[in-house]
């Protein structure tokens, strides 16, 4: 009898250790992920293509700058910045800073077409530059004086900007500035030619409208 209870239960363990064994062995593989594609440009391909004729080297592609226009709020604060800057230089008699904050409110008053404040401006930096004997800025205001007469059809007040420009590059050796002049020069005969497109940029008076009569 004992011998049949041991038998018994040397059966029952067998089945249960195999049954066991069997479940370990079913257990499905943990998942891996794909394997990463080798890099088809690396830095050894890069070196073989680099050793390549011009020629059989393969093409890129090309690459173009978007440009979005300023708004609005892009210019007042801008301005804001400049009109401060200007403000504490000249609190502060920092007269050369300030100058240059002159022209910086100039070259966006002209990009707006507000040519009448662009005027003012240059002109209150010229002012300073002039006393100062900053002989570069005076020029470049004038240059800048010039194209906005042009802009509004004063030809001969431009014609004067240019030639004190001229003389003041040519008095002061200052030669990296007379084949812009000149060109500015040219720029203005051919202008004289055809008629100009502003009426004018001066008058803060609203125009006559005849058909709101």
């Amino acid at each position: 009898m004992k011998r049949a209870l041991i038998f018994i239960a040397l059966v029952t363990i067998s089945f249960a250790a195999s049954a066991q064994w069997y479940r370990l062995k079913k257990k499905p593989a943990p998942y891996r992920p794909p394997l990463i594609e080798k890099v088809s440009y690396d830095s050894v391909t890069y070196q073989a293509i680099a050793r390549l004729p011009q020629a059989e080297k393969p093409g890129h592609p090309k690459l173009y700058q978007i440009y979005f226009s300023r708004s609005e709020y892009s210019y007042e604060a801008a301005e804001d910045i400049a009109m401060k800057a200007a403000q504490h230089n000249m609190r502060y008699r920092v007269y050369t800073d300030a100058s240059y904050n002159f022209s910086e409110l100039a070259r966006l008053y002209i990009l707006q077409n507000k040519f009448s404040e662009a005027k003012w401006y240059l002109l209150q930096s010229n002012l300073i530059s002039r006393q100062q004997n900053d002989n570069k800025h005076t020029i470049e205001n004038l240059i800048d004086l010039a194209m906005i007469k042009t802009d509004i059809g004063d030809y001969a007040l431009a014609e004067e900007d240019l030639s004190e420009a001229y003389n003041l590059a040519c008095v002061n050796k200052l030669n990296e500035y007379l084949a812009e002049i000149e060109k500015k020069a040219l720029d203005l005969a051919q202008n004289k030619l055809t008629p100009s497109k502003l009426v004018s940029r001066y008058s803060d008076e609203p125009q006559n409208n005849s058909t709101a009569e």
